[in-house]
């Protein structure tokens, strides 16, 4: 019985966070339209919501440790659900993200994500696909801001395993910024897929900024480690091993 309630409660809470999402998204519209301000706003907003109506409606508490990035940096992130970029966007200043080509169709947050100076790529062959990646980096007129990139790619299940692509050390290399990776344990809670919400505590950290100039090899070694190691720990206390 608890866990159809609980299952119960994610469904309308899912069905909320979209509601929301569309009324959100209408309303800063107008604005959104005119100035990239008004994109960033309606963003935060929204996902401050999530976060808040995230700990009423199920349970999910949400934190970020670690010092949050200002300036105009790289931020390579663990992804394992939505709601680690949620959690980004809600404390980023100006956040903008290396996103798959597809999202640009999906409603309120395709449009939006472009306003905000998103980098679509196209998934394709790996060497085309970094060389298109870089170009776009490069010709994108977003101004300065938190440049966000997963290393996997996509959105990795707490215990699975998916190696670390090039694009990371491709742009560390061509932007000459610092790059600050991010580690987080809410897959636990907020899965890749499906509707139902686990509550405990989501956690992103930021950790050690590596600064620019390493050698490519070792600069993603050192940024798989630590990744991982950080995301492992989180998991951990939450609850979870990579053999459960």
């Amino acid at each position: 019985m608890a866990h159809a309630w609980r299952w119960l409660r994610s469904l309308l809470f899912v069905g909320q966070m979209y509601l929301v999402m569309a009324l959100l998204g209408l309303f800063f519209a107008p604005w959104a339209a005119i100035d990239r301000r008004g994109a960033s706003k309606g963003i935060h907003t929204y996902c401050n919501w999530v976060r808040w109506s995230a700990r009423w409606m199920v349970g999910l508490r949400s934190e970020i440790r670690g010092p949050v990035p200002q300036g105009e940096v790289l931020i390579a992130s663990k992804h394992q659900s939505f709601f680690d970029i949620i959690l980004l966007c809600s404390v980023l200043p100006k956040p903008r993200f290396i996103m798959k080509r597809e999202l640009l169709r999906a409603p309120v947050l395709g449009w939006f994500a472009v306003r905000i100076g998103c980098v679509p790529v196209d998934r394709g062959k790996r060497g085309a696909a970094v060389a298109k990646m870089l170009k776009d980096v490069s010709s994108h007129g977003a101004g300065p801001g938190q440049l966000i990139i997963y290393p996997q790619g996509t959105r990795v299940a707490p215990g699975t395993d998916l190696p670390y692509k090039v694009g990371s050390a491709a742009l560390y290399k061509q932007l000459g910024q610092t790059c600050v990776p991010a580690a987080t344990n809410v897959g636990v809670f907020w899965p890749r897929t499906g509707i139902y919400r686990k509550p405990g505590l989501a956690v992103v950290e930021f950790l050690d900024p590596i600064a620019p100039g390493m050698d490519l090899h070792a600069f993603m070694d050192r940024l798989r480690g630590e990744i991982e190691t950080a995301s492992d720990a989180l998991m951990a206390e939450a609850g979870f091993r990579r053999d459960s």
